[in-house]
């Protein structure tokens, strides 16, 4: 019996120091190196086939999140910056900067099928919207969205957002809100009738970049340097503020742990809690990579992913280059995973 006692008092020291060396909350739990040149931009991934896609350079990245296997990249596009689906056409529509274009292609090969001349100029962010049946992109240098009917692929009309167009969410029942980022506010438009229904301002917040929704609720999160700005999208308000790092570019509300999640490009993921529609908290600071400012979610793992790469030292300045910014590895273009 003196053994057994022994025993179960080791067994029980054991498994408390696993308990106290496990990370509590959000921690990194794969590192997937993609390789490839260039810069990078969105990610959005794929729930039914479970593709992460990752814009980068002139070619999307593919990465199955699930077996942790890349696939082969979809090639010879144009200074990529998003990518959207629309399920029930089985297409998918990657928005390319430099060549004012969107490429259309297949959910299922990965084959592009088409591309599509932008109304604007410097296409952006990319999303489609169900309840119109349209992909809609935001082009930053003519401060205006295209509409292309999915049906068809054809251009259907433009709306002026009025300032330079950041990343944009839609309701689900005809209405597409867009973060505004010269003059820091929202502005909602109709998926149908491209006309704008109203806008209102963020502030304190000043240079929305990243923007997610909570339908429930009826809130929308918009990241700002060092600040997420909670609005009512109903009455067209500010309802609250929430701290967070600086250099945001993304954030991700998980409607099945009331979580909303910013990714900051100086190096930390801030998680904030979900108290009540209008109360926020911050619950922890996550350590992620310098750069990471870009980020999806998987609302089934509930896992984060950001994106990054390796940086040598900056070259030395020169007159066209007086403050030139770091190099980054060749090769170590990677995708960081985070969870509990």
């Amino acid at each position: 019996m003196k053994h057994l006692r022994i025993v179960v008092l080791v067994l029980c020291v054991f498994v408390v120091s696993l308990s106290l060396a496990a990370p509590a909350g959000y921690h990194q739990l794969k590192k997937h190196v993609l390789g490839g040149e260039g810069g990078w931009d969105y990610m959005a991934l794929d729930g039914q086939t479970r593709l992460l896609y990752v814009t980068h350079g002139n070619a999307v990245e593919i990465l199955n999140v699930d077996t942790g296997v890349k696939a082969a990249p979809i090639t010879d596009l144009k200074g990529v910056h998003g990518v959207a689906f629309a399920p029930k056409r089985n297409r998918g529509y990657i928005s390319n900067g430099r060549g004012n274009s969107v490429s259309v292609f297949d959910l299922k090969t990965g084959k592009v099928l088409a591309e599509i001349p932008s109304s604007g100029q410097n296409p952006d962010a990319i999303m489609y919207d169900a309840f119109s049946d349209r992909v809609f992109t935001f082009n930053g240098r003519t401060a205006n969205a295209t509409a292309i009917d999915a049906a068809t692929d054809k251009v259907v009309g433009t709306v002026d957002i009025g300032g330079k167009p950041e990343f944009a969410v839609t309701d689900g029942k005809g209405t597409i809100f867009v973060n505004n980022e010269d003059k820091s506010e929202i502005v909602a438009f109709g998926a149908k009738t491209l006309q704008v229904k109203t806008r209102w301002s963020i502030a304190p917040g000043e240079g929305p970049s990243g923007l997610a929704i909570d339908l429930k609720h009826k809130r929308l999160f918009s990241v700002c340097d060092k600040v997420m700005v909670v609005s009512d999208f109903e009455k067209g308000k500010v309802v609250t503020t929430v701290p967070i790092g600086d250099g945001p570019d993304a954030v991700r509300y998980d409607p099945g742990t009331g979580l909303v999640f910013a990714s900051n490009g100086g190096g930390n993921l801030t998680v904030v809690r979900q108290e009540s529609a209008d109360k926020y908290s911050v619950v922890e600071t996550v350590p992620t990579a310098r750069g990471a400012r870009t980020m999806e979610l998987d609302p089934k793992t509930h896992h984060v992913f950001v994106v990054t790469a390796e940086y040598g030292p900056a070259p030395a300045p020169t007159t066209e280059q007086p403050r030139p910014r770091p190099t980054v590895v060749p090769g170590s273009f990677m995708v960081l995973e985070f969870g509990k």
